[in-house]
C-alpha cells in the first residue's frame, strides 16, 4: 500500500473519533484548545496503539491466511466501514451526541478512546495482510490524522452543534469500503498473476 492509500487509511479510521469529539464539543460550554488537545491526544493515541497490536497479531498468524490474505483485509475493512455508515444513517436528529458529555477526565476519556479505536485493531490486522506496509509510517499518519482531527472535531462541534457528524462517520465508513475493495481486487489479480 502506498502512501496514498496510507492517507487515505488514516482519514477513514479518524472519522469514529472526529464524530465523537463534535460532541464533545457540542457538549461543552466553551471549547478550549486544552480541551481540543485533551481529545486529540487521547484519541490519536489510541488510534495510532491499536493498527500497532493488530499488526503485529496478524504478523503471527499471516502464513496461515496468506492465500485468503487480501479477502482478510477486504472483510474487516468491509466490516468497519459498513458499520460506520449504517451508524451514520441510524442516529436520531441528535446525532447521538446526547450520549457523550464533556467530561475529559483520564476516566472517561480512556472510556471513549478504546471505545473508538476498537476498529482500528481489526485495520492493523488487514494490514499486516497486505504487502509492503510500512506499519510505522502508517501508525504516526493515523495517530497525527486522529489528533487533529479530534481537536478540530471538539471546536467544530462547539461552534456548529452535531449536524457534521453523520456527514463525518459516512465518508469514513465510505472510505474504508473502497480500501478494502481496492485490496480485495489487487490481490485477485495478483494471485491471476500468479496463475497465468
Amino acid at each position: 500500500m502506498g502512501i496514498g492509500g496510507l492517507l487515505l487509511l488514516a482519514l477513514g479510521v479518524s472519522m469514529d473519533a472526529f464524530a465523537v469529539s463534535i460532541c464533545k464539543g457540542l457538549a461543552m460550554k466553551r471549547a478550549t484548545l486544552k480541551a481540543g488537545l485533551t481529545c486529540g491526544l487521547w484519541f490519536g493515541g489510541f488510534q495510532a496503539l491499536m493498527p500497532l497490536v493488530g499488526f503485529f497479531l496478524g504478523t503471527l498468524f499471516r502464513e496461515a491466511i496468506m492465500a485468503v490474505d487480501h479477502w482478510v483485509a477486504f472483510i474487516l475493512l468491509g466490516y468497519i466501514g459498513v458499520n460506520m455508515l449504517r451508524d451514520a444513517f441510524d442516529k436520531e436528529e441528535c446525532g447521538g451526541c446526547c450520549e457523550v458529555e464533556a467530561d475529559l477526565s483520564p476516566k472517561a476519556m480512556f472510556v471513549m478512546a478504546v471505545a473508538t479505536s476498537i476498529d482500528a485493531l481489526a485495520v492493523g490486522i488487514s494490514l499486516a495482510m497486505t504487502d509492503g506496509v510500512n506499519i510505522f509510517l502508517a501508525v504516526a499518519l493515523i495517530g497525527a490524522f486522529t489528533c487533529a482531527m479530534s481537536a478540530m472535531g471538539v471546536k467544530i462541534g462547539n461552534v456548529f452543534g452535531s449536524r457534521f457528524e453523520k456527514k463525518a462517520q459516512f465518508a469514513g465508513g465510505l472510505i474504508l469500503v473502497l480500501l478494502g475493495t481496492k485490496i480485495l481486487v489487487e490481490g485477485i489479480l495478483e494471485q491471476m498473476g500468479r496463475l497465468g
